[in-house]
């Protein structure tokens, strides 16, 4: 299922998703650059608990309902940072950021260097994703105007597809690459496969630094890509709570050979939910019309799923972990 990238850089700029809530707060919302020693800036979106009043906003054709620029809303606040799939973009998931905003969280999204809608050119080195994420939190706790309302002591994590790969990475999970090339000849049609074979760079290769950062405490993983190289003991190190989704019907990561093997891996039983009829894109953000007529692959559900039904709960039962993992730690 491989996505045109002049459709896809076309479909994140048409997605205009307009988000409304009756939360305690308002979601407030900043966009800003976060720097990065070895390499380009990273884009981020930063949502935030605001008592400013949130109205629609478009950002060319994306609409969301945000308190622009508004002021942070209290003190020692937990913080989420968010991760996305390959080719993706710091916006994909941003009705679980709101919802996150709403409950009393700062959330921070970036868009992965060399692998998002706009340039694919390092989509396979997924092994410098984590280290991105790393900087992106050390501007959130250093830098960003809006640092002093954050709880340096309690930072969670969100990672889908790739996002979940970089997730469990940075959180002490140790992949095997060498399980890449046996597993593609077995099953060329998977979508990294196929990634990695149409890719002009070299085949991911092992990490030459540590990769892990103690400042995270908690993790959600989605459908998590690779998940196979981190089992059977790949994972033995990680210490934090986590919580794993799998899409029943995901033919981008089938099970059992990603969430299934991460879920085995994992030292202690995560809090791991399979959503029944879903597919690997039904864990982003609903599309809208104008997304949807431009990127039909990733806003296309099996018949009878409701995306948007189904995100009320996604985001719920993510708000009530970090709850219960981060605002008591």
């Amino acid at each position: 299922m491989k996505i045109n990238k002049s459709n896809l850089l076309s479909a994140v700029a048409a997605m205009a998703i307009t988000l409304a809530g009756t939360c305690a707060h308002a979601a407030g919302f900043q966009q800003g650059v976060a720097a990065d020693p070895s390499g380009k800036p990273l884009v981020i979106g930063i949502w935030y608990p605001s008592q400013t009043t949130a109205k629609p906003v478009s950002m060319g054709p994306t609409t969301m309902t945000v308190a622009i620029n508004a002021p942070v809303d209290g003190k020692a606040l937990p913080m989420i940072v968010m991760s996305h799939g390959t080719g993706g973009s710091h916006l994909g998931h941003f009705d679980t950021a709101i919802a996150l905003a709403d409950a009393g969280f700062v959330v921070v999204a970036m868009n992965h260097t060399g692998d998002n809608y706009a340039d694919q050119s390092r989509s396979v080195d997924v092994m410098d994703r984590p280290r991105q994420v790393s900087q992106v939190i050390d501007h959130m706790l250093s830098t960003w105007d809006g640092r002093a309302a954050s709880d340096p002591q309690r930072v969670g994590m969100f990672g889908f597809s790739s996002g979940g790969f970089t997730t469990l990475a940075i959180i002490g999970g140790v992949p095997d690459f060498t399980k890449i090339g046996p597993m593609c000849r077995q099953y060329p049609g998977d979508f990294a496969c196929q990634l990695m074979a149409k890719s002009d760079s070299p085949a991911v290769a092992p990490a030459t630094v540590a990769v892990a950062d103690a400042r995270i405490k908690a993790a959600v993983v989605a459908a998590p890509a690779l998940g196979f190289t981190f089992s059977p003991d790949g994972l033995k190190n990680i210490k934090v709570p986590v919580q794993l989704w799998r899409a029943e019907n995901d033919v981008i990561v089938p099970h059992p050979r990603y969430a299934e093997a991460v879920r085995l891996a994992l030292p202690e039983a995560p809090d791991y939910h399979v959503v029944p009829n879903a597919g690997h894109y039904d864990f982003l953000a609903p599309c809208s019309n104008a997304l949807a007529s431009i990127a039909a692959a990733i806003c296309t559900s099996s018949a009878g799923f409701d995306r948007a039904a189904f995100h009320v709960g996604f985001d719920s039962e993510v708000v009530k972990f970090f709850e219960k993992t981060l605002k008591n730690h």
